[in-house]
């Protein structure tokens, strides 16, 4: 079962290692490696193509359990995940199923470049452009984020179609590693998800005009990359917001036996936290569950009612998650609040608070307002 496969890899491999990448901001290497050995950086290409062929919610319930070992583990799969179905779904030429092949066969690591300088968070418009000259292409983008960007093996990066196309006529560009200078920008030392390692960088990259995918952004965006990353960063949310829950139960059975004859007062706060999480539970499963029966249907994932569902989906995980892992603290006391305690909750709590700034819910809420201005329900 993939859930059990990341189970295991969590529980012996990126749980101890945790406090490590979080107090060093490094790298989660070791998760990483056992990730690539296990094959799952190839989950979701196709089985004859040499991949596991795991569907979207095997994914998403795999990065639940990686996140309560290490949420920049999970972090750094998911992402690249968001990637590789953007290549099994559009990357339709031969050379770019042939790259997919390879991310199965040997265990290659992608990372994205969407956001860009004086852009930010609006990965629906881009200033860089694609330069062509006859079978090649060339690009250089300022980057204020490439998580992981000096650990991959290649970056997705969004651009222009052409330098005379308007913003919002983008393409998706294969930048191979052979071809790709990133030079950073910024350092990386923040408050939560830590090991993610998202630097700025200046990214310059050339190579065949074949690695252009062939579909315009805008569809890949719309049918792949926006479900994708809200499924599986809410699956990841949730991750977080379950081991916080697992460190409040045993906290509350830990007093309880100290005195059985009495019910601990945190047991009250306990159960309510068990109600907002099987909440937050329902939610995801449900918006997994939808997008795989959905998958190869474009009508429906181009729809404006999915648009708002995935974008509420992330609001809505993004939130539940802070209350979650603060409940959880509330339950725990000192004993969550001190790093040094087996109960500890600091690096869960930091790492939560990043949800909503990926991509920042102010923004999404707007789009949903745009788009509930002309939805017919």
């Amino acid at each position: 079962m993939p859930s059990q496969l990341a189970a295991h890899i969590a529980t012996t491999v990126a749980a101890p290692a945790a406090e490590s990448v979080d107090q060093d901001s490094r790298f989660p290497t070791e998760a990483i490696a056992a990730i690539r050995d296990a094959g799952m950086l190839g989950a979701l290409v196709p089985t004859e193509d040499g991949g596991l062929g795991w569907a979207i919610e095997e994914v998403a319930r795999s990065v639940t359990e990686l996140a309560k070992g290490c949420s920049s583990a999970a972090m750094v799969y998911a992402m690249h995940q968001i990637q590789v179905a953007c290549l099994v779904r559009h990357g339709t030429g031969g050379s770019l199923r042939e790259f997919t092949r390879r991310v199965a066969r040997e265990g290659l690591l992608l990372a994205s470049a969407t956001t860009e300088a004086g852009i930010g968070g609006n990965v629906r418009n881009s200033s860089c452009a694609v330069e062509l000259d006859g079978d090649r292409f060339c690009l250089t983008k300022q980057a204020p984020v490439i998580s992981y960007g000096q650990h991959a093996d290649a970056v997705l990066a969004t651009a222009r179609r052409t330098p005379s196309s308007p913003p919002n006529d983008q393409v998706l560009v294969l930048c191979r590693g052979e071809n790709l200078d990133l030079e950073p920008t910024s350092e990386w030392d923040a408050l939560g998800f830590r090991g993610t390692c998202s630097r700025g960088f200046l990214l310059r990259a050339g190579g065949a005009v074949d690695d252009i995918l062939p579909t315009s952004y805008g569809d890949i965006s719309s049918q792949t990359m926006l479900p994708v990353s809200h499924i599986l960063w809410s699956s990841l949310w949730f991750g977080i917001a379950s081991a916080a829950a697992d460190k409040a139960r045993r906290f509350v059975q830990a007093a309880a036996r100290k005195n059985p004859e009495v019910t601990p007062p945190s047991a009250m706060r306990l159960a309510e936290l068990t109600n907002v999480l099987q909440q937050f539970q329902d939610l995801v499963l449900a918006a997994q569950e939808r997008y795989t029966e959905m998958w190869h249907d474009h009508g429906q994932t181009t729809s404006i009612s999915f648009a708002i569902a995935m974008n509420s989906l992330k609001v809505s995980a993004s939130t539940l998650v802070v209350d979650v892992v603060q409940r959880a603290m509330l339950i725990c006391g000192m004993a969550g609040y001190a790093n040094r305690s087996p109960f500890t909750l600091g690096r869960l709590l930091r790492d939560a608070y990043g949800a909503q700034l990926m991509v920042n819910n102010d923004r999404i809420n707007t789009n949903n307002a745009q788009l509930l201005l002309v939805s017919r329900g």
